[in-house]
């Protein structure tokens, strides 16, 4: 009876806790609309497309007939890539959005946030553009979707940079992270957490010189991960995500010109699984970036856009 009394205290106490850290860390959902002033103003585009709004910025000559197509990793948004973007839209057509669930689009119909399913919006919105061949660049997570944009499109998709792109193996994730991406929370409570210390230790893992992360670039994650569903879309891209074999499979079946862009500090993604995606994607290229880590546009958008832009200007 007395351990059972005991086993029973110490549940109490860590419900108490847990109830405690919820208290302190509760930061409640904003609708997309109120972060609009801030996140959203020109040149953003708010388009309705398949009964969804898509937040994108469509920017550079509009002469340009393979524009860029720019996909951003798990929990980012179009803001990843405004380095390059200053860099090319005075002489390329640059569009960029946020995924389904991300930034200040629209969460996707039926909870669905499957890279396949991604990929068919990414295509739904280039119809509805009228765009009809295009570059793909993709980094994290969005190179998997990017990946089955040009499977599904294979006579559209010209060139295919992809920027830390392989599977993230579950070992490589931080502890605090992987635990809280496993327990079963309820939607209610993953909506109303954002604790700022986490996120900024998650955004700090992703480089190699932590220093590098702004103040400003935690604080633009946190805004846009509050935007009402956007924590919970976050958790199911994550739970979501295709097993390795599933990933391998989609990349073994490309057929065009790929790049893959690694940074050589890369502790999520380390350049040994670069090294293996090299060998699973016919007649790809992989090139290092030395002292960068697993987001090289925002950690080194100099660097990594001059070791891209050969790729990207290759006819």
């Amino acid at each position: 009876m007395d351990l059972r009394a005991s086993l029973l205290r110490l549940l109490g106490l860590a419900l108490m806790a847990l109830a405690a850290a919820a208290a302190w860390w509760h930061t409640p959902p904003q609708p997309a609309q109120s972060l609009v002033e801030r996140w959203g103003m020109p040149p953003s585009q708010f388009e309705e497309v398949a009964g969804r709004i898509v937040h994108l910025r469509d920017e550079g000559p509009r002469e340009d007939r393979e524009p860029l197509v720019l996909l951003h990793g798990l929990g980012g948004s179009l803001h990843d890539w405004e380095p390059w973007t200053a860099a090319l839209r005075g002489t390329h057509r640059v569009i960029r959005l946020d995924l389904p669930g991300s930034g200040l689009s629209s969460t996707a119909a039926g909870g669905d946030y499957r890279v396949a399913t991604d990929a068919r919006a990414v295509l739904a919105l280039l119809d509805h553009l009228h765009v009809q061949r295009f570059r793909l660049i993709a980094q994290g997570r969005g190179a998997g979707v990017a990946a089955h944009v040009a499977l599904l499109a294979p006579q559209r998709a010209t060139r295919l940079l992809l920027l830390a792109g392989a599977p993230v193996p579950m070992e490589n994730i931080p502890p605090a992270p992987r635990l809280a991406a496993a327990l079963p929370w309820p939607a209610v409570l993953v909506n109303g957490l954002m604790p700022r210390p986490l996120l900024a230790e998650v955004l700090r893992s992703l480089y190699a010189h932590p220093s590098q992360l702004s103040d400003a670039q935690i604080d633009r994650r946190r805004d846009l991960l509050l935007s009402e569903g956007n924590r919970w879309a976050l958790l199911q891209q994550w739970r979501q995500r295709p097993s390795g074999d599933e990933a391998s499979a989609a990349f073994r079946r490309l057929r065009l010109p790929v790049l893959l862009l690694w940074g050589a500090q890369d502790q999520l993604t380390p350049p040994a699984l670069g090294e293996a995606l090299q060998a699973a994607i016919p007649g790809s290229r992989l090139q290092l970036l030395d002292g960068v880590g697993h987001v090289p546009q925002e950690e080194a958008p100099g660097q990594s856009l001059a070791a891209a832009q050969p790729f990207i200007e290759k006819q």
